[in-house]
């Protein structure tokens, strides 16, 4: 069988197949997940090392901006060094060490990661710098007396008061240079509205000191102004910008004389002033230096990058992976193939060898594995009800047939006449022969789901009675009372004909049970959405063994009887069958010596409205109490029918 089967086809190879794919895409997945994780973590770091970095160039920038040298700058790289946890070096342009966080005599980076000249910021990466490059943190000859910062704060506290008087709110923030600014909540420096009686101009009035700083910042730019085309001695002010970093000063050529869209003349001041006022602060700050930070400022950026090494690594684990799991996947499939190979071979087998598999899992393979079982036992028990059927067909019409031919063969010989008597004997084994012909009919009817039913209301007590007329004369000739009792009057959605079939079954079968002077009651009563139809007997009853072969085919309790003592064995199968047809079921109760109640459970109907009674009883002739009708002709089945319907 194996051999038949396609190669793609097979279940160890479809299991290895769906276990690599697995494995491919669990390692895949790995894989992609970890290199997403890597490297958001390492981009992480890289904006942190990166932050870290504005943050020493911005202080060390600010210490520049403060002080005329790098005296005293040691304290601050180290301070710097140990919060980033980088080396931090600052050198001249030629290499000279200013300050270093390494040990003496270590080697710099072989680049510097920036220079330090707050008179020329990078404002790119220095957070706050001036468009113009130059740190707002250099005050040099504009820094505010302490007498002159008094009389400012006066005028902002006063300029404040105003403006909260017409409902705007404003905060004082102060500049590098000492002088005090309002702004708004958000942080700019630039009100949108300014009441009338708030603008006075005194708070934006340069004082002394800030006006000496300018007339020399006028003189120092003059000769440029002049190459550029532009009025050297127009007035100076200055102006205030306030960014994340805090307010930072800064000056401005007054608007009033650089027109809208002379865009050109106002670079070209620009430029000038901003050159001039690097030459006059110039003094006032430390030296340009080169900043070297950790391993090397000339470090590509942080990125994720496998090396030969690590592919290898991967390479290996990944296949380690695959190789684990085909391993395991090919000892599991293993385990499972077996078994149904296993059943397969049993499946194989001659159908009378009825071959057996073991169960030695629990698992699905095991159950299937038990139900193979089971199915072979079934099978191996059908097998042999068949062969015990036809045996038993084959002996109920050997019988018949043989004293029909017997009888026949002496009449054509001569040897008796053919009288009345002969003739009645010969019809009674015909008769005989069509009844096991019609019960084998009926059962094979029922077998193959063609039993037709011819459904109607029927009352309960109606069906009783004439069920009872209609065996009347056998119980009579049996000496056995038949009784009949009623609950109430239940209705039954039934075919008539088929329901007088069955309980004139079960009657026959009681009456051949039951010896003279006992009883065989039919009852009937309600329950619930059931109707209950009972024929019970005072005959002599079944062994517990026997009851669960009752209504099997061609069984016989005493197996010594014969057909004529013991009926066809057919007559309770079809019982069986006819009652299912209508939906209910069948079932026996019996003890030995004490008789048999057989019961059958059919959905009940709603019937006429009627009281209901005492339970009513009626005897038929041979110890009755009252001698019952004959049944009605659109009921009353045909002799064929009523006949050796009989079972056990």
């Amino acid at each position: 069988m194996s051999g038949r089967i396609p190669l793609r086809k097979r279940l160890l190879v479809r299991l290895l197949i769906a276990s690599g794919l697995i494995a491919v895409c669990s390692v895949a997945a790995t894989a992609w997940l970890a290199v997403e994780t890597t490297t958001r973590a390492l981009r992480e770091e890289q904006g942190q090392v990166l932050a870290d970095d504005m943050d020493v160039l911005s202080r060390l920038s600010g210490y520049a901006a403060a002080h005329p040298d790098w005296t005293g700058v040691e304290k601050t790289v180290r301070e710097l060094s140990a919060k980033t946890g980088r080396r931090i070096a600052l050198t001249t342009a030629d290499r000279t060490p200013i300050a270093d966080s390494a040990p003496p005599g270590t080697s710099l980076p072989r680049s510097a990661a920036a220079t330090v000249d707050p008179l020329r910021t990078d404002t790119f990466s220095e957070r706050g710098a001036q468009l113009g490059g130059t740190d707002p943190r250099v005050v040099g000859p504009y820094r505010l007396t302490a007498g002159e910062r008094t009389k400012l704060d006066a005028l902002a506290r006063e300029r404040q008061h105003c403006f909260a008087q017409f409902g705007i709110d404003t905060s004082l923030t102060r500049t590098p240079s000492g002088r005090p600014v309002l702004t708004q909540p958000e942080g700019s420096a630039d009100l949108g509205y300014v009441p009338d009686a708030c603008a006075d101009g005194r708070l934006n009035t340069p004082m002394p000191t800030e006006e000496e700083a300018l007339i020399a910042l006028q003189k120092e730019a003059r000769g440029c102004l002049t190459r550029a085309g532009l009025e050297p001695d127009m007035p100076l002010a200055l102006g205030a910008d306030l960014t994340p970093a805090g307010s930072l000063q800064t000056t401005a050529i007054a608007p009033a004389f650089v027109k809208a869209g002379e865009g050109k003349a106002w670079r070209a001041a620009q430029a000038c002033l901003d050159d001039a006022r690097r030459a006059q602060l110039d003094p006032y700050v430390a030296p340009a230096a080169e900043l070297f930070l950790g391993g090397g400022g000339d470090a590509p950026a942080v990125r994720f990058d496998m090396s030969p090494a690590n592919k290898t690594k991967v390479i290996g684990t990944a296949g380690l992976v695959l190789a684990v799991t085909v391993a395991v996947t090919a000892v599991v499939a293993t385990r499972l193939v077996r078994p149904l190979r296993a059943l397969t071979e049993a499946a194989q087998q001659p159908p009378d060898r009825h071959v057996r598999v073991p169960v030695t899992t629990r698992d699905e393979t095991g159950i299937l594995a038990a139900a193979f079982n089971e199915l072979t036992e079934r099978r191996e028990r059908l097998e042999a009800q068949r062969r015990a059927m036809v045996s038993d067909i084959a002996h109920e019409l050997r019988s018949p047939l043989t004293n029909i031919r017997g009888w026949l063969e002496v009449t054509r010989d001569g040897v008796v006449d053919p009288d009345p008597a002969l003739l009645a004997s010969l019809h009674d084994e015909a008769l005989v022969l069509q009844r096991v012909i019609d019960d084998l009919r009926d059962l094979a009817d029922a077998d193959a789901g063609t039993l037709r039913l011819h459904p109607e209301p029927v009352r309960c007590d109606e069906l009783l009675d004439q069920v009872a007329a209609a065996h009347r004369v056998a119980a009579d000739a049996a000496g056995v009372s038949l009784r009949t009792a009623v609950d109430g009057t239940p209705w039954l959605n039934a075919d008539p004909v088929r329901m007088r079939q069955a309980l004139g079954n079960l009657v026959s079968n009681a009456l051949r049970h039951t010896p003279a002077g006992g009883t065989v009651t039919l009852a009937a009563r309600g329950d619930g959405d059931s109707v209950l139809l009972e024929v019970a007997d005072t005959g002599s009853g079944m062994a517990p063994d026997d009851l669960a072969h009752v209504f099997d085919r061609f069984w016989r309790a005493e197996k010594s009887r014969s057909r004529r003592t013991g009926g066809s064995g057919l007559g309770l199968p079809i019982v069986r069958h006819l009652v299912a047809a209508h939906g209910g079921t069948a079932e026996v109760t019996s003890e030995p010596g004490t008789g048999s109640v057989f019961t059958l459970r059919l959905p009940g109907t709603a019937g006429q409205d009627e009281p209901p009674g005492e339970p009513t009883a009626s005897v038929v002739p041979g110890g009755s109490d009252r001698s019952d009708s004959a049944p009605a002709e659109r009921g009353t089945p045909s002799p064929r029918r009523q006949r050796g319907r009989s079972g056990t």
